[in-house]
């Protein structure tokens, strides 16, 4: 039977400062992925959870850090004890690449060092999309047809710290302001289409595009952006832009090797250029929530099974 080691970094603590709502995210992660591994069968699962943190149900083990442990060296104390680690967990301030490397590649669920330190910074990332003939919102700068702005953190996740701006001229200052307090900041121009997310299955080079999802932005009147939901495998099958995405999914797979297990990407479908790549997140996204059952195929079991036929060809 496989031991697999299931952490999500904001409820494998207890700190009291966790924001509220991407703590409910975190487990939401955390929960749809073991209920795969348990479904999966011939897998005994491993949850870190903090002491007033709610396990994911009693067949898991749950496992609590000893108070005072860092969370490093309690993430590495267990993968040792186990055969797989499938971490959840931000690129910010480089906490996933250092789980990452914690971890070491044999036991680790998912994308390589090489691929999670690319997609740790937003302007690298869109940078060798564009050198490999992608659009990014790179294309898009010098357009005299760009009205806004965004300036957000380079290794941000999510919608944190997002602001769009009326003019450039306000968003130098936003990212002048960033930069002086220390912040590793970015400034893109904003593309004008519909928001959608990718879900892929990536291995050995490959990615299979699991579904295309559409994404709710809310711009407030102080510019602050935020996801207000995400819809899950929103585009039929029959869309005629699936064809695209998918062979879109790939040349990006090309251009970022490494990728590995379960991977979200944004991008904005633009009316005359098709997806325009905004960023990777070499990671499990809220996308995954819910995708196994809307699929009918179970994920874990896939992203398990593509990673030991990996293994399997290292070692031949």
């Amino acid at each position: 039977m496989m031991r697999v080691f299931v952490y999500e970094h904001l409820s494998g603590a207890d700190a009291a400062d966790a924001d509220a709502e991407l703590l409910a995210a975190g487990v939401a992660m955390r929960d749809a992925v073991v209920d795969d591994l348990l479904r999966a069968g011939d897998c005994a699962v491993s949850v870190a959870t903090g002491p007033q943190r709610p396990a994911p149900g009693a067949a898991v083990r749950a496992l609590h850090r000893p108070q005072g442990q860092p969370a490093i060296d309690f993430v590495a104390a267990q993968a040792r004890l186990h055969d797989r680690t499938w971490v959840i967990a931000p690129e910010t301030g480089g906490v996933l690449a250092q789980l990452q490397r914690a971890v070491g590649a044999p036991r680790w669920l998912g994308c390589d060092a090489g691929a999670i330190a690319l997609a740790s910074s937003k302007r690298a990332t869109i940078a060798r999309a564009a050198a490999h003939g992608l659009m990014t919102p790179l294309a898009f700068a010098g357009s005299p047809t760009t009205r806004r702005w965004i300036v957000k953190p380079d290794d941000g996740a999510g919608a944190t710290d997002t602001r769009v701006h009326n003019t450039l001229a306000a968003a130098r200052d936003d990212l002048r302001a960033r930069q002086a307090s220390g912040a590793i900041a970015t400034l893109e121009a904003w593309v004008v289409g519909e928001p959608l997310s990718l879900s892929l299955l990536c291995a050995a080079g490959r990615a299979e595009l699991l579904s295309v999802n559409r994404q709710r932005l809310v711009v407030d009147a102080f510019g602050v952006l935020s996801f207000s939901e995400v819809q899950i495998d929103a585009l039929p099958r029959d869309d005629a832009r699936a064809g695209t995405l998918r062979a879109w999914a790939q040349a990006l797979a090309d251009a970022i090797p490494g990728l590995g297990g379960y991977v979200g990407v944004d991008l904005v479908w633009h009316a005359q250029r098709g997806p325009v790549l905004i960023e990777v997140n070499p990671r499990v996204t809220m996308s995954y929530v819910g995708l196994s059952a809307a699929l009918g195929r179970n994920l874990a079991a896939d992203v398990l099974a593509t990673h030991l036929m990996e293994a399997c060809d290292v070692a031949a």
